[in-house]
């Protein structure tokens, strides 16, 4: 299967400490990937690197069939190749609509010129309604953002990335304060949004992780420890001792 993006050899240190150990990790062009491992393991700092906000010390990050390094690039440049990344605290303009907030995302051309002449095409609006009906939202298009629950703002955040067309979304914690029921549309909402983009969640939750039923790698001391479903994971011995065992399960 074609790469779309390959971490490989990848080292970074802060004051002597390694957050990333020759750390080697591929992801397709499309599916869903969970990454889990103990606090300290690596996880927000791989993604760090993959959007340009840390610079490796060694290693290659390659993106894309044209084999592109990403690492002499801005973060702004890489989210224009097509890496979009969700923080774990949803941020959206909460004075404006749901629709004001992903009219905002939609991926449109960037030249001054065109601003200038940007209108509201139907193209536009169609995408805005194909978008609010992925994350479950077309009834509350007309809402401000501010007044929706948190589990909904998650939504609409995932929106506005998915809104700029992304060939890889990078996930924070997507489950976290959420209530039982949104968790369940928070996975139908990633596990559809995988079907034609490469989809990496980063995830504490082991139940969450298990309800997405994707592959799963785990990361130690900055490396990956095992990969696979997540029973053959969670059955690894390595595993049980320097994660599940830590209270975690």
């Amino acid at each position: 299967m074609p790469t779309l993006l390959e971490v490989s050899g990848v080292t970074v240190s802060f004051d002597g400490f390694r957050a990333i150990n020759n750390l080697s990790i591929q992801f397709p062009p499309t599916g869903l990937r969970a990454i889990i491992g103990p606090n300290g393991a690596g996880k927000t700092t791989f993604m760090d690197i993959v959007t340009g906000k840390t610079k490796p010390d060694e290693g290659h990050v390659i993106w894309g069939e044209e084999n592109v390094s990403l690492l002499g690039l801005s973060e702004s440049d890489i989210a224009t190749r097509g890496i979009g990344r969700k923080f774990q605290k949803p941020t959206v303009f909460e004075a404006q609509t749901v629709r004001q907030n992903l009219a905002m995302a939609l991926k449109n051309p960037r030249s001054p010129f065109a601003v200038l002449t940007h209108r509201k095409t139907a193209e536009n609006a169609a995408k805005i309604e194909a978008i609010a009906e992925e994350i479950g939202l077309t009834d509350s298009l007309t809402r401000i953002a501010g007044e929706l629950s948190h589990g909904q703002k998650q939504w609409l955040e995932i929106g506005m990335l998915l809104a700029q067309d992304p060939r890889l979304l990078l996930v924070d914690e997507p489950a976290a304060g959420m209530t039982v029921e949104e968790r369940e549309k928070t996975t139908d909402i990633l596990r559809r949004a995988a079907e034609t983009r490469s989809v990496v969640v980063v995830e504490h939750d082991m139940e969450f992780v298990r309800r997405l039923d994707c592959k799963v790698t785990v990361l130690h001391e900055g490396s990956v420890l095992a990969e696979g479903s997540l029973d053959h994971v969670t059955s690894d011995q390595t595993v049980i001792d320097v994660y599940l065992g830590r209270g975690h399960a």
